[in-house]
């Protein structure tokens, strides 16, 4: 089994779990809760859980904790998934190969399942900093990322953009708050779960490092609506040149995309030599960095 698969499934040993308890007998039979399930176990890389599950066991982090602010910034991610695929929005009928969530429930339970799942995702973090204070610095990054300073602003940058001409600056700050900032969240946030100042230097590179993954993966994501087809994305291709978005691919074409895309990489893992330098193991980071660079979807 190849190194990533294998880190990938024990993340997700780790993490698919958790789910079955999101919503308990009062509530598991709203449709609300259904199509918020639906959407939340369709599948998908797991991607931001497996850098919280890589980091955290990298810092030696309470994993039972990390695992609390994993499973609330997927829920995150579901919702944000959820609200880009509505008809208002992107309008996809296409997710993780699946009928997106609101061909199967419409589009007012949909819109209600992202509701309740960022709201869901308040209630946990903030149950767990009830009882840890010392967290609430971790749950305030973790919404603000996911705000209008973050993932929210990047929506906003991309909607308002489709049709329009815009300058690199524009489009790299909509796709570092639309994809970078829980990307960031997911690396950072078991930073934030150490007690002390002797994790400033670390965070500092663990951010860049997000930085620079953030932007890789969109990149690559982008280069792929241009190029593989919809079996293999397990989503509806082309859509951004469908819509008229502005693109790494397709405001720089394809080649140059690719160039930008090395680029991030190569920052990336120098940011990775930065951890091994200051005594921590960065082999499972790298493993993630290869599979955002060489994956198919």
């Amino acid at each position: 089994m190849e190194p990533i698969i294998e880190l990938l499934n024990q993340t997700k040993e780790w993490f698919d779990p958790s789910l079955e308890g999101i919503f308990d007998d009062s509530n598991k039979d709203f449709i609300t809760a259904k199509a918020s399930m639906y959407s939340l176990c369709s599948g998908g890389k797991r991607v931001r859980p497996c850098f919280m599950y890589v980091v955290g066991r990298m810092l030696n982090c309470d994993m039972d904790d990390v695992l609390v602010f994993a499973r609330s910034l997927e829920m995150i991610h579901t919702y944000s998934l959820i609200h880009d695929d509505l008809p208002c929005m992107d309008n996809d009928d296409l997710r993780r190969g699946k009928p997106t969530c609101h061909k199967v429930y419409g589009d007012n339970f949909a819109t209600l399942a992202g509701d309740c799942l960022l709201n869901r995702a308040a209630e946990l973090v903030l149950k767990l900093v009830m009882k840890k204070p010392q967290y609430a610095y971790a749950a305030y990054k973790m919404f603000q990322c996911s705000g209008i300073d973050g993932m929210l602003g990047g929506q906003d940058l991309d909607l308002s953009s489709a049709g329009h001409k815009i300058s690199s600056e524009v489009l790299h700050e909509l796709h570092t708050r639309k994809t970078g900032a829980l990307l960031e969240c997911a690396i950072c946030t078991p930073v934030y779960l150490l007690d002390g100042d002797s994790s400033t230097e670390i965070l500092r590179v663990l951010t860049n490092l997000s930085k620079n993954i953030g932007l890789a993966f969109q990149i690559k994501d982008d280069i792929l609506d241009l190029t593989a087809d919809e079996e293999t994305l397990g989503k509806t291709a082309g859509k951004d040149l469908r819509d008229d978005k502005p693109t790494y691919a397709t405001v720089f074409g394809v080649e140059r995309a690719k160039l930008m895309l090395e680029a991030e990489l190569d920052s990336a893992y120098a940011n990775l030599d930065s951890i091994d330098y200051y005594g921590f193991d960065s082999k499972e980071l790298r493993l993630i960095v290869d599979y955002v660079a060489n994956r198919d979807r």
